[in-house]
C-alpha cells in the first residue's frame, strides 16, 4: 500500500514582515506542488529519497514531523517542481512538504494544525506560518496571525501577474534571524498600516484599487528594507520596480525578498509580456505558475 499526498506551493502578494506583528497579509497558493509518498518498507528500516534537494538537510522535514522517530517506511518526498536550473526558487517548498508528508504518513483530517506545529519546530518557532496556510488551504487568502486565521478570498477579474524569477535564491530564515531584535523604528507602523490598506483592496477585488494601493506600500516596504538593514529590494527587485513603475505596471519582491522571486501585476496580459520582452536584461526568467485553488489533498492512499 501507497499513501501519496500533494501540497502547492505559496507566494506572499503583501504583508510580508508586517504579518508578523498581526497585520494582515495575502497569500496565493500557486500549481507547483511538493509530493509525498509513503509506503511500507521490506525490511523494516526507514528509506527517504528525496528528488529536488540533497544533504543533510533532507531529514529536517521528516524528523519535525515525526518528532525525531523515523517511521519504519519507504518515503520519497518530491519537491523538484520547486525548481529552476537547479535552483530553489523560494515559493515554499519546505512548507508544502511539510503538510503533504503530515497528510500522507498520518491520512487525518486537521492536516493544518499537524503541519503547523512541524514547521514550527522545523524553523525554531521562526516565521509566521502564512506559507503552511496556503499549503494546507489553497487558493487566494488573507491570512492573520496570531490564531493564524484563513480567510479564503476571489482573484480578482482583470488583473493579470507574472512571476519572475530573479535566479538568485534568498534565505527567509537569514532575514527573519536579521529581524529579530532590532528596535521599533516608525518605517514598521508605517508597514503596518500599509498591509491594511493593500489587505482591505485585495478584499475590495477592485484592481484600480489594488494597483493604486501597492505604490504607498511599495514604498513603505522598501523604507523598512533599509532601517532595518534587510536588502529587500536586492538581486535586481529594485530595478525591476523602478522599472514597472515607469511603465503604469507594478512590481514588488514576494515574501522576504532578496532574491527568490517577485510579483508583476497589471490590467493587461499582453502589456506584462511587453515589459518582461523589454526588460530582458533584468529577468532571469518566468516561473509559470498560476493560482491553486486546492490545497492539501491525497493522491492515492
Amino acid at each position: 500500500m501507497t499513501r501519496i499526498a500533494s501540497a502547492p506551493g505559496k507566494i506572499v502578494l503583501a504583508g510580508e514582515y508586517a504579518v508578523l506583528w498581526n497585520a494582515p497579509a495575502i497569500c496565493m497558493a500557486v500549481n507547483r506542488r511538493a509530493v509525498a509518498a509513503v509506503s511500507g518498507s521490506e525490511d523494516g528500516e526507514c528509506h527517504l529519497r528525496t528528488p529536488g534537494f540533497t544533504g543533510a538537510d533532507r531529514f529536517r522535514i521528516l524528523d519535525a514531523v515525526t518528532r525525531g522517530v523515523r517511521p519504519p517506511y519507504d518515503i520519497e518526498l518530491d519537491t523538484s517542481a520547486f525548481m529552476s536550473d537547479g535552483r530553489k526558487t523560494g515559493i515554499g517548498s519546505s512548507a508544502a512538504l511539510t503538510v503533504a508528508l503530515v497528510a500522507a504518513l498520518e491520512d487525518r483530517s486537521d492536516v493544518y494544525a499537524a503541519a503547523m506545529e512541524a514547521h514550527s519546530r522545523l524553523q525554531q518557532g521562526a516565521g509566521s506560518g502564512i506559507d503552511i496556510a496556503a499549503s494546507a488551504h489553497g487558493g487566494l487568502l488573507e491570512y492573520r496571525m496570531p490564531k493564524r486565521t484563513v480567510t479564503r478570498l476571489e482573484w480578482p477579474a482583470g488583473l493579470a501577474f507574472r512571476v519572475v524569477w530573479t535566479g538568485v535564491p534568498a534565505s527567509t530564515e537569514a532575514r527573519l534571524s536579521m529581524l529579530a531584535g532590532q528596535p521599533s523604528r516608525p518605517s514598521r507602523s508605517a508597514l503596518l498600516l500599509g498591509a491594511s490598506h493593500i489587505a482591505e483592496a485585495w478584499r475590495s477585488g477592485d484592481v484600480e484599487q489594488i494597483l493604486a494601493e501597492y505604490v504607498g506600500y511599495i514604498g513603505v516596504l522598501r523604507q523598512f528594507s533599509v532601517d532595518h538593514g534587510l536588502g529587500i529590494f536586492d538581486a535586481g527587485h529594485d530595478q525591476l520596480t523602478d522599472a514597472a513603475m515607469v511603465d503604469g505596471l507594478v512590481y514588488k519582491p514576494a515574501g522576504a525578498g532578496g532574491g527568490d522571486v517577485g510579483m508583476l501585476f497589471g490590467r493587461d496580459e499582453a502589456d506584462l509580456d511587453a515589459f518582461l520582452e523589454r526588460r530582458s536584461d533584468l529577468v532571469r526568467g518566468v516561473l509559470p505558475c498560476a493560482l491553486d485553488e486546492s490545497g492539501v489533498r491525497m493522491e492515492a492512499r
